[in-house]
């Protein structure tokens, strides 16, 4: 077992369609933390059955929660639960090793609902005792899914996609994430954050100075890592109008 949540490499992506539904994805990569460790491991590990496990499954997010958390939550949680897939791809032969969460809103208001709650379902409440299940010779030593961020402000319509960042739950998740981001630190390991967001229609403007637009205008993409988050929480500020 070792700690792999200081190599990952951050993904969100954003498609949004004509009818004014989203597909919202957010992967985390931990390929390169594992071309590390595949190094270090010996022969006789390498060929265990447990090393040699391959596994791609997609499980819905509602089917992962117990009968207990069922019946505690409302109509609107539910929906959300049920649009919402858990991936985890995983061969570490090949170096590689992902988990993604997935979901289909219907409208602005279910994406809206998701993005403001997204953390909660990622919490150690929720998924860390699914994630600990699996017992591969390498797995994150805490739930990766924590890095999914609460602190932004969501304001979504028709034609716009604004988010703001709000710098007391900001400070709230560096604080909780602190051992983390200093270890990734000490180690001289990067963190890549990249966020793309795709439109059905020509984006009119952009505010973020960071971001490149696509040839089409259609598509926007924000690279940066989270030492540079850490440094200017700004910079994954954007006002999209579309």
């Amino acid at each position: 077992m070792v700690c792999l949540t200081g190599c990952l490499d951050i993904d969100e992506t954003y498609d949004f369609h004509a009818d004014g539904s989203c597909n919202v994805t957010y992967n985390f990569d931990m390929s390169k933390a594992i071309s590390v460790l595949v190094n270090l491991i010996p022969d006789s590990v390498k060929q265990t059955p447990q090393f040699n496990m391959e596994q791609d499954t997609t499980v819905n997010y509602y089917n992962l929660l117990p009968d207990s958390v069922h019946r505690q939550m409302d109509s609107t949680q539910i929906a959300t639960a049920k649009s919402s897939d858990v991936v985890m791809i995983m061969n570490l032969k090949h170096n590689n090793l992902r988990l993604s969460m997935r979901h289909s809103s219907d409208n602005v208001s279910d994406l809206s609902y998701y993005l403001k709650n997204l953390s909660k379902m990622t919490s150690n409440n929720q998924l860390g005792p699914i994630l600990s299940s699996k017992k591969p010779i390498a797995q994150p030593a805490e739930n990766p899914f924590a890095l999914t961020q609460d602190y932004y402000n969501y304001d979504i319509g028709p034609h716009k996609f604004y988010r703001t960042i709000d710098m007391v739950k900001f400070k709230k998740y560096v604080k909780a994430n602190q051992s983390t981001f200093s270890m990734s630190k000490a180690m001289l390991i990067e963190m890549p954050y990249k966020v793309t967001v795709n439109f059905p229609k020509p984006i009119i403007k952009i505010d973020n100075k960071k971001a490149v637009l696509s040839a089409d205008k259609r598509s926007v993409t924000l690279q940066t890592d989270i030492e540079e988050v850490l440094k200017d929480p700004d910079v994954m500020n954007f006002k999209i109008d579309f």
